[in-house]
């Protein structure tokens, strides 16, 4: 089935600005009606939308909170090649990805390609994987807030956690458009508050802070850094920047609602090197830049010794701090709604591909998987109630089982997009894809081999001298993906599930086909020339 859009390409912003829902029988043709759909959602986000989402809308607690604990524990330099590691992995992996994504815009994503193009049990596998994954991220979301509130008051941080809690559940169950221009505005405030950072950690270091003086790279060369606790140290940062940057992947889980897929997912996703660089590669270089590593209490879990915090009030009073903290409120905000808006889709592909019972494939009248996403949000809740134990212990631990989920999620992308590679060319059909990857094959072999040693070398400082808990903090996640799939395999299919043949593979069911009216807007935007293509991307990607 394709999802035909009546606007015109010479009317440049209206041409976005309508929904891609109805379909008629009269516009698709007798090919697109032989395409077995598996999901019938609201393609109503917007290219400014998916844009925006990928640049920012990801950003949360990892990059805020997460870069002071990685600071005293790696130094600045071991900080910034971890960015750097990781930023490669997750750029590789996004051109995996879109490949199949823009061929096949579901948005199970690449957990539905890891049953196409896998077996049965790795689907299952990796969709309980990243749901959790995403539970778990909206619980830390919400713990996270806590350490927030601390910086202000001492008022019960549960009373604020639950009213966060219940804003994203009305965020998730009304129409697809209210979270898409939520996370727009949110992620836009991230972007302009990035950037301002960037102004103020300059301002910083050439001599408006307490001591006023030119600071430059001092820290560079203090006590233990640029490497501190050395090899250690350096590995140990590995899952906490896979954290940071946690959530890139799941941008394609949008891809089911989304408008022009085969124009709007390339976009964004070739542009994932550039978001990477400056979002999370500059802010650990300013970060290390400007901070001592041993900063007292740089290594507790309160806001008020967040990197970023820390910056703003060296070239102000504490207004410039409560500013920075209000911005990160409002990202946790941001990175919970996108959480919650993933992993219910997850759910939902859990019950469309026979995982779980069908109700959570129940579509309220917005089109929204209503079931699916109160089910998430109550799980995200109870990992949230465990918070007894301690707001800071809680974070740590999800902050791991997070991060190491995440390089799992990356490392199988990598797998899978092998697979369907290889199928493409056992069947002949190469030649049909809509985007190529241009890194094949030494981008998803870079994923596969450079991610699985990462995931086993991340815990390496818990093991000498050997920690229980933190072993165990390190390694939880890495447990229950193989107990997953051993349970679907030996359990459910008693033995009898194989990965699939290369020559039996599906490349028919959710191929995408472009509209007429599709072709013509997009001829119509390569065509443009100069100031006139400028405007047109300018207003496709923001407004």
């Amino acid at each position: 089935m394709s999802y035909i859009d009546s606007d015109s390409p010479n009317q440049e912003k209206s041409s976005l600005t309508h929904d891609l829902e109805k379909v008629t029988n009269d516009d698709v043709s007798s090919t697109d009606r032989q395409i077995a759909q598996t999901e019938n959602l609201n393609r109503s986000l917007r290219g400014r939308t998916i844009n925006m989402i990928t640049i920012a809308g990801v950003i949360g607690s990892g990059l805020y909170l997460g870069t002071g604990k990685m600071l005293a524990t790696g130094g600045p330099l071991s900080m910034l090649l971890a960015y750097v590691v990781i930023g490669l992995i997750v750029f590789f992996m996004m051109l995996s990805l879109g490949e199949m994504s823009v061929q096949y815009p579901v948005s199970g994503s690449f957990t539905t390609y890891a049953k196409r193009f896998g077996s049965d049990s790795l689907g299952f596998a990796i969709l309980i994987n990243y749901w959790f994954n995403d539970a778990c991220s909206v619980a830390g979301d919400l713990t996270a807030l806590q350490l927030i509130f601390e910086y202000w008051t001492d008022f019960h941080w549960y009373v604020i956690s639950i009213i966060f809690w219940v804003f994203l559940l009305f965020l998730n169950v009304i129409h697809v458009r209210v979270y898409g221009e939520t996370e727009y505005w949110l992620a836009l405030l991230k972007v302009v508050t990035i950037f301002i950072f960037f102004i103020i950690s300059i301002v910083a270091n050439v001599g408006k802070n307490p001591e006023h003086e030119y600071i430059g790279f001092k820290w560079w060369s203090y006590g233990d850094a640029p490497f501190v606790n050395g090899i250690a140290g350096f590995s140990s940062l590995f899952v906490s920047a896979a954290f940071a940057l946690g959530g890139l992947e799941s941008v394609s889980l949008t891809a089911g609602e989304t408008k022009n897929p085969t124009r709007i997912i390339p976009k964004t996703i070739k542009a994932t090197f550039w978001r990477i660089a400056i979002f999370y590669v500059f802010t650990a270089f300013f970060i290390g830049m400007n901070i001592p590593y041993d900063y007292p209490n740089l290594n507790t879990k309160t806001v008020a010794t967040s990197p970023f915090t820390i910056v703003f009030q060296m070239v102000g009073a504490k207004g410039a701090g409560s500013f920075m903290n209000a911005v990160i409120m409002t990202s946790l905000l941001s990175a919970g709604n996108h959480a919650l808006f993933a992993g219910s889709r997850l759910a939902f592909n859990l019950s469309t591909q026979g995982y779980i019972p069908k109700i959570f494939t129940k579509l309220n009248r917005f089109g929204i998987p209503y079931v699916a996403v109160i089910f998430t949000w109550f799980c995200g809740g109870l990992c949230f109630a465990s918070s007894f134990v301690g707001a800071g212990t809680l974070w740590n631990w999800i902050q791991s089982i997070v991060g190491l989920s995440n390089l799992i999620s990356w490392w199988l992308i990598g797998v899978v997009s092998l697979r369907f590679r290889r199928g493409l060319e056992k069947q002949g059909r190469t030649h049909e894809l809509l985007m190529k990857n241009w890194s094949y094959p030494y981008g998803p072999w870079f994923v596969v081999i450079f991610g699985g040693f990462i995931i086993l070398v991340q815990g390496w400082s818990t093991l000498v001298p050997f920690q229980t808990a933190d072993f165990f903090q390190s390694y939880l996640e890495l447990g229950i993906f193989p107990l997953c799939f051993i349970f679907w395999w030996l359990i459910v299919k008693r033995g009898k599930d194989k990965f699939i043949r290369a020559a039996d593979m599906d490349f028919d069911t959710d191929r995408y086909y472009v509209t007429p009216e599709e072709q013509e807007e997009n001829d119509y935007a390569d065509s443009l020339k100069g100031w006139k293509k400028f405007r047109y991307g300018f207003v496709e990607s923001f407004l």
